[in-house]
């Protein structure tokens, strides 16, 4: 039956209820029990204990499955918990009852009452005493209501996916639960939640396309958030020495399996400790969550085995590249040579690229993809790295690192820069790389090299990106699978 037929005979049924003077939307009924609850008292029971019970249960749900046999039927009923089945009998709920149950449809959210039994088959089963119709389900569910497999309308239908798609409401559950992990693992160790502008007067914090707008009442340009880095550093200036934030960020670049426009990440600062504190302490993170999900070090992503157990290997970006490449150093050392060999591989570099720039587009196109188990990755290029601490023994290099799992980054960090000299120095340096042609540049902060000159303890910092934690720890394939409305193109019209 086509769409447009089935709403009409919905439609139908919904004027027959209403002149019959049923409420299609009532909003007085006392839910006593949930689908999880009574299958964890009763489901394990056998028939002659349960029919000792006398006790009644009021369920409430999405109506999912009918199995009609005249003047009797048996039902699935969904709520958020999981699926039930009840049996409803005419001579039970009583004849106006049962003309009211016939007109439902599978998509109506229903109450029904009554006592637990064992059917024949061995399942655990509500006989109805008591129905009553709470919602009217005016569209049917996808697909005969057997599941919703297009992707794309999944992405853009979240509500219809959740209905129909129980694995998709576990993985959301995962990631609340992944969170609240995250949250007891920071505040064990006391650090202080806080919450910093996502509208800023000048896009900073990271190197990243921002998205703009425009404030009337105070007249002047607005830029969504690409990091809330430099805010929490002022509170660090300000003596809140260990910081935190769980935010969402913004950044006006490609969409794609492991981006979205706008995401989820976690960054916190704690002063008197190093980037080398941060590894031990992320590995810490990542083997709590996987201890606490699934009892194991070990996880399978994507048909991958990946072992969490620490010491996670940590390498230079000269190294890996040296190791996945099989250049010589030397290669590495000049940037004619460096950008020699990137043209080489396909890689999109100019002419007088500076010599860190073309490492790390090494780096990227060619090394991040192979680092499947959990790897620390260290010693980034000064001008990809315009906040961070130089590097003491070479100043050419920054004390940075990401963290690589399965192919993807999943943490970056380092050792503040707190030196204000210094920063304007990197502002400067980020502010040519704008004016040749790198609209992602960091722009110069006046503001936020004032707060520096008032000093900033040695301080560590680091974002996490909790869309792909979440992805590692839900076995999703894509990022659009762990965010609950990801941003899609807009819909092409016949």
């Amino acid at each position: 039956m086509k769409e447009n037929e089935l709403l009409t005979k919905r439609k139908e049924k919904i004027e027959s209820l209403k002149a019959d003077g049923i409420d299609l939307y009532p909003n007085d009924v006392i839910v006593t029990a949930t689908t999880r609850s009574v299958l964890a008292r009763f489901d394990n029971m056998d028939s002659d204990d349960l029919a000792r019970i006398d006790e009644e249960f009021t369920l409430a749900g999405r109506l999912m499955a009918v199995r009609n046999f005249g003047k009797a039927a048996f039902i699935n009923i969904q709520d958020s918990e999981g699926k039930i089945q009840a049996y409803v009998k005419k001579n039970t709920i009583g004849e106006k009852a049962f003309s009211v149950f016939e007109r439902l449809d599978v998509g109506d959210i229903i109450s029904l009452t009554g006592r637990v039994f064992k059917t024949k088959t061995g399942e655990l089963t509500v006989e109805a005493v008591k129905i009553r119709l709470l919602s009217k389900a005016v569209r049917p569910l996808p697909e005969k209501w057997h599941g919703l497999t297009d992707v794309e309308k999944r992405y853009r239908q979240r509500h219809l996916d959740l209905i129909v798609n129980p694995e998709v409401r576990e993985v959301f559950y995962n990631r609340s639960r992944i969170i609240q992990l995250i949250r007891n693992f920071m505040n064990e160790r006391d650090f202080l939640e806080v919450e910093t502008p996502m509208m800023h007067p000048m896009a900073g914090g990271a190197i990243a396309r921002p998205f703009k707008t425009y404030h009337n009442a105070l007249g002047m340009d607005f830029y969504l958030r690409i990091a809330p880095e430099l805010y929490l550093k002022r509170l660090i200036v300000g003596g809140l020495e260990r910081v935190y934030e769980i935010n969402r960020s913004f950044r006006n670049e490609g969409v794609s399996t492991f981006h979205n426009p706008e995401f989820t990440m976690m960054e916190f600062y704690q002063t008197y400790a190093t980037y080398e504190d941060l590894m031990d302490m992320t590995e810490e993170l990542i083997i709590d969550i996987s201890k606490e999900l699934f009892g194991t070090y070990t996880i399978n992503y994507q048909g991958m085995e990946i072992d969490l157990t620490p010491p996670w290997q940590r390498v230079t970006v000269e190294e890996s590249i040296i190791k996945h490449c099989g250049i010589a150093p030397d290669i590495l050392e000049d940037a004619g040579k460096a950008v020699e060999y990137a043209k080489s591989l396909g890689l999109p570099i100019k002419d007088g690229e500076p010599l860190g720039k073309v490492i790390m587009s090494i780096f990227d196109g060619m090394v991040e993809k192979n680092l499947i188990e959990p790897t620390f990755i260290t010693d980034y290029p000064i001008e990809v790295s315009p906040l961070s601490r130089k590097s003491a023994g070479n100043p050419g290099f920054v004390d940075r690192f990401e963290l690589y799992i399965c192919g993807r980054e999943i943490a970056n960090a380092f050792s503040e820069l707190n030196d204000p000299v210094d920063q304007r120095e990197r502002f400067m340096m980020q502010i040519e790389a704008r004016k040749a042609g790198d609209d992602e540049a960091h722009e110069m902060d006046e503001d936020y090299i004032q707060a520096l000159e008032y000093g900033m303890p040695p301080t560590a910092g680091e974002g996490i990106g909790i869309d792909r934690l979440v992805m590692l720890f839900t076995n999703s394939p894509s990022i659009r699978d762990v965010i609950l409305f990801p941003h899609m193109r807009s819909k092409v019209k016949d």
